[in-house]
């Protein structure tokens, strides 16, 4: 999950786990750390050559936009067929277009009030609990 707002952050694991998805959640509040997870030190990706993977993934971070980093995940090799789910405030469709272009594979506007966006995370929880996730070659 990368994700800058830690209101937000506690929000979409909380509702995750009441919708009864287990998996790991690994954190990160900027898109230089989840880089260096996602690609290494070597920054070549194979570090996740094995992992299965899902990218829970803000748009407005503090050091990259995730337009960029959902460009780097689906122009490697090791990470193109990462499932990337976008979580963003932002509803311009010239945004959500581009995410589409680059290879995202859901687009969810964050509901504005605190009701509507547990709701949309319980059910995208529910959404993960029933998904398939590729592993990387």
């Amino acid at each position: 999950m990368i994700e800058d707002d830690e209101g937000h952050a506690r929000l979409i694991e909380r509702n995750i786990r009441r919708a009864g998805v287990n998996n790991e959640i690994v954190p990160f509040a900027n898109g230089t750390a989840a880089l260096e997870f996602l690609f290494g030190a070597d920054g070549s990706g194979t570090v996740s050559a094995n992992r299965a993977l899902l990218i829970l993934l803000d748009l407005n971070l503090p050091d990259m936009t995730g337009i960029d980093i959902l460009a780097k995940v689906k122009a490697n090799p090791h990470l193109k067929r990462t499932p990337v789910i976008i979580l963003t405030t932002t509803d311009d469709q010239r945004e959500i277009q581009r995410c589409y272009d680059l290879g995202a594979n859901v687009y969810i506007t964050k509901p504005v009030n605190y009701e509507g966006f547990s709701n949309a995370i319980r059910q995208l929880g529910l959404f993960l609990s029933v998904m398939q996730v590729p592993v990387a070659d």
